[in-house]
This record gives C-alpha cells, structure tokens and sequence, in this order.
C-alpha cells in the first residue's frame, strides 16, 4: 500500500479527535498565545532592565513595571482558558475517536474479524489509544506554544541584531538534523513495542479465557513459561523504545548546548568589537535561545510521539478496511423458494477438506435436521449458510441469489442462528435477551415462554445481573437465553446448531418441540440428540459422513435403508 493510500486510510481517524472540537482546540490555542506571549514580554523586559541600568534604555521604570504588571495577568487568563476548554478538548477527542473506531470495528464481518482475533483491537483501544492521547493530544498545546515562542523569539531577535540572528540560525541547523533522523527512530520503536503488546494481549486473553482448562489439564508451567516469553519480548521492545528516547534527549541537549555557546560567544566577541549590541541585548539573545532551544527540545519528542500515534492509526486503519463485507446486494428479509446448496467444498487448512460437494435443498418453511458424528462438517455447513467464510468452492443460494454477492448485513435480517456456545454479556437477564434493543412485552414473553427462561425470571427476576459471560447462571440458562433472542428476532430462517446439547432431557425435548411448532419458519437444525418423537417430524434428514451427504430422506425413509443413519440411531438408543 503507498503512501499516499495509507494517509487516505488515515485522514477520517486523525479527523475524529477533532471533530465538533474546534472552539476547545481555539480556546487552547489562544491559551498557547498567551503563554508565548508572557515568555517574550518577559524576554524584552530583562533586555530593557539591564540596559536601563546601563543607561541605554528609552523607557523609564515606572514605564517598564507598568508592562510587567500587565504581563502578569496573561498567564491567569491562560489558566482559566485550560481549566475550561483544555480538559474538554483532550477528553472529548479521545472519546469520539474510540466511540468512531468501536463504530468501524462493529462493520466488519465475522470471517474477517475471526481471521484477525481480538488482540489487535483490544490493544488499538487500551495501550494504542493511551499512546496517542499521551503523545499526540497530550503534547499538542505545549508544542504550539513552544512553535508560537519560537517565532516570536527570532522576530525579536532580528529586531535587535539581524546579523546575530543569521548567526544563531546557522548555528540551529545541527539540532534541526538530529531531530528529524531520530524522530524517525522513535517512530519505528514505538510500532514495535505495540506489536509486541498486542501479542502479549492475544496471549493473555487466552489465558484468561482459557484458565479453567489450564487448570484442569496442569498445564499453569506452561503457559507461565509461554507468558514469560511473550512479557520478555515486550520489555526488550520498550528497552529499545527506551534507548532512542535516552539518545533522542541527550543528542538534542548536546546540540542544543552548542548552539546556545556558540551564539553566546559570538555575541560577546560582538559586543566587545563595539557592533551595535549593548549589554542587553547580549542578556536577551541568551534568555530567547531557551525559546529557539525549546523546540530543538521538544519537538523531537512531539514529532516522535506524532509519528507513533500516525503508525498506530495506520495499523488500526488498515485492519478496520480490510475484509469489511461488500454490500453488492442486499437480500430481501423473507423466503420465497428457499436455500439451495450446489456442490459445496471447504478446508480450514488445504488439503483438509471438511466439506466436499454437499447438495442440499431446503424449502422455505421447511424442518430439516444435520446429524452425523463430531466432525462431519455439520456445524461448518451451518456457519457457511450464515456467511461465515466467502473461501468456498460451490453455490450457496438465497431464493437464487449467490451468497458472496449478498449484503451479509442484509442476510442477517433474514437468517437467525441459535448456537451452542453463548455469549452473554454482563448485563440483565432481559438486557441478554433483548440485545439491548426494545421489543412489545408480549413478544418477549412469548420467547421467554417458548425458550423455558420462565422459572429463571420467576425466581431471579428479569433484572437479574448474569455476570461476566454469564458466570452467574447454568450452563443451560445460558443456552435458552440464546434460544429466547433468536425466536425474539423473528427471522424467516432459524439455525440451530447444538442448541440443546446443555440441557436436560426433558428441557431438550420442549425446546426442540418450541422450535418444530414455528409456522412459517425454515428451520435448519444440528442435532445429536437422536429422539424418534422428534426426528419423525423433519421435513427432510441429511446424514453427514467425513464432509458428505451420506443420506438423506425423512426419519422413515432412513430407517428402512438400514444404513448411516440407522445405525447412528440405533447405537443413540442404548
């Protein structure tokens, strides 16, 4: 990708922080004024004091307290101005920044953000988003009013000594180098260290994630070791990072040292010859090479801290841009003819297949069931209908329209799907099945109803606090707080995969029976449970065997094969 592309990705996430911000980012910037302001008055006045002592001064001291006293009321009128616009401007930047890339992540699809994991993110908006509010935000209006300072440092000088100020000129053009070859330095340290963190990130996640297993398997050395490598990776970065930030400080005061030397002799050797330059002014060319040093001083560190920010906007950019689905077709919300499978093919890994040429038919407002044994491609199948992965060989239609032409965010409009594994957030019982959005009483009910979630809300109540992934309930409430969102949504089409592998017997049965009793639903249902009373009511059975349709038929016709199925069947009866 060139440059040019890059600044392109860039430009909306830079505009974000300063987006509906401009009267706090002008009330900053006036503050900065006031501060440069301050510095430079303050400079002329040691100028005029010491020549006034020396006798060259035009002004009288009654004159010069007269400006210091007004002087002094600038700096007040700057701490009033941060203390209001400052804080809001810093703040609100950072928050319309994280509220536009959440906004960006949410536009990704599933395949694509699977690919990636969550690291990346996680570390775009923790560590990254710390980095940039610390280096760019933080660092903005000191670098103004250090830029502000420094031209009406040289404007003061040139009024006083032209030639000297050529001088001092010269003199800057070291520090000016320095700062440009290791603020790039910088810049590239800095992008290490948050690749480093962001695999900490994804490393530590899976251990959090994953600690009951760790556990069980006493696996805690060895994922402590795998830890302790990754966290030793980190600090070598940041040691790294650390050493060009020593060398960026040392070799800009070294610099800088020079040229303040250097511009002091020549301005002694200068008044000495008798050239023009008073004592006073001798005094105030060393005060205002603070200000020419500042940026020498600062700007390295802000350039440094600028680029940074811009490379891990870069990379957020980047990833947020890619895989985003294509909507080249929006699917209308309903089922006509229903979805037909043509010679469908997939792998994982190449050379892997997991599906090889499944043809399937399903009519709208049909029951279907998937059954086979773990690792017959049920569950693929099923996340293929839903769009997981365009990386298919085959056909996947939608009342005749080709899934990867298809606007998955108009698909899931249509297409519902009931899982085995559940989500649920750290919220209220109601908060999980609604998904945060409003519904009629009534149809809530209905799903709490039809999903068996009413002796829960009976004895918990509605607000019930579910804990984090839903640590406060059963493994079986959890799955029909799945169940009651998807039969609250009302699509068309409703996938089931595993649904009822969490609960009992009993629960299994009503659920599956809920589910069967939709009219007007196409219902595509993976299941293991094997319960004649309820596999006689499928409109039709596909057995899936190794990543093929082994048979197919209704539960009669199946069991007068004596094949697959049937002995799928007869060894779930014993």
């Amino acid at each position: 990708m060139t440059n040019k592309e890059i600044k392109a990705l860039r430009r909306p996430f830079v505009k974000k922080l300063f987006r509906n911000n401009k009267l706090n980012l002008a009330m900053t910037v006036i503050s900065a004024m006031l501060g440069a302001l301050t510095a430079l008055v303050t400079s002329w006045l040691i100028k005029e004091i010491t020549d006034l002592i020396s006798g060259d001064c035009p002004y009288g001291l009654k004159t010069l307290l007269i400006i210091a006293a007004g002087a002094l009321g600038l700096p007040a009128i700057g701490w009033i101005l941060d203390r209001r616009f400052l804080s809001e401007f810093r703040a609100k930047s950072i928050r319309q920044y994280r509220e536009y890339v959440f906004s960006r992540l949410m536009e990704k699809g599933i395949q694509s953000f699977s690919s990636e994991g969550s690291a990346l993110y996680l570390s775009a908006l923790s560590s990254d988003i710390n980095t940039i509010e610390k280096e760019f935000i933080g660092q903005l209006q000191n670098a103004i009013q250090v830029g502000l300072s420094f031209v009406g440092a040289l404007v003061l000088m040139l009024w006083c000594s032209p030639l000297l100020t050529l001088i001092a000129v010269g003199f800057s053009l070291l520090p000016i180098i320095v700062t440009v070859v290791l603020g790039n330095s910088g810049a590239r340290a800095e992008k290490v260290v948050s690749d480093m963190k962001e695999n900490y990130t994804g490393i530590l996640k899976d251990a959090l994630t994953g600690f009951s297993v760790i556990k069980s398997f006493k696996a805690e050395k060895s994922i402590a070791a795998l830890h302790e490598g990754t966290n030793s990776v980190v600090a070598d970065a940041a040691k790294k990072r650390t050493r060009v930030d020593v060398s960026v400080v040392y070799a800009s005061g070294i610099a800088g040292g020079l040229l303040q030397l250097g511009v002091f002799f020549v301005a002694a050797a200068m008044a000495l010859s008798g050239k023009g330059i008073t004592a006073g002014t001798a005094i105030v060319f060393v005060q205002l090479l603070n200000y020419v040093l500042a940026p020498i001083q600062v700007f390295p560190a802000f350039y440094a801290g600028t680029k940074a920010s811009f490379k891990l906007i870069d990379k957020l950019a980047q990833a947020l841009n890619k895989n985003v689905p294509d909507d080249v077709e929006k699917i209308a919300p309903y089922l006509n003819e229903g979805i037909s499978v043509k010679n469908l093919g997939f792998a994982y890994e190449e050379e892997k297949p997991v599906l090889r040429d499944v043809s399937l038919d399903l009519r709208a407002g049909g029951c279907y069931a998937l059954v086979g044994a773990s690792g017959s491609g049920k569950s693929t199948l099923l996340n293929l209908l839903m769009s997981s992965s365009k990386n298919y060989r085959g056909e996947i239609f939608y009342d005749g329209k080709e899934l990867k032409a298809v606007s998955t965010d108009s698909l899931y409009d249509l297409v519902s799907i009931i899982q085995q594994n559940v989500f649920v957030f750290n919220s209220t019982i109601r908060d999980n099945i609604t998904m945060f959005s409003q519904f009629p009483e009534e149809e809530i009910e209905r799903a709490v109803s039809l999903s068996g979630l009413k002796k829960l809300i009976d004895e918990k109540g509605e607000n019930y606090f579910c804990g984090e992934n839903g640590s406060g309930l059963s493994g079986g409430e959890r799955q029909r707080i799945s169940i009651a969102r998807a039969l609250l949504r009302k699509t068309p089409v409703l996938f089931v995969d595993e649904a009822t592998a969490s609960l009992d017997a009993k629960t299994s049965f009503e659920v599956l029976d809920a589910i069967l009793k939709l009219d007007g639903y196409t219902r595509v249902i993976v299941t293991h449970d094997l319960d004649e009373n309820v596999l006689s009511r499928y409109t039709e059975i596909f057995a899936l065997k190794n990543g093929e349709v082994s048979e197919r038929g209704t539960f009669e016709e199946l069991m007068n094969q004596k094949g697959y199925f049937y002995s799928l069947f007869t060894v779930s009866q014993r």
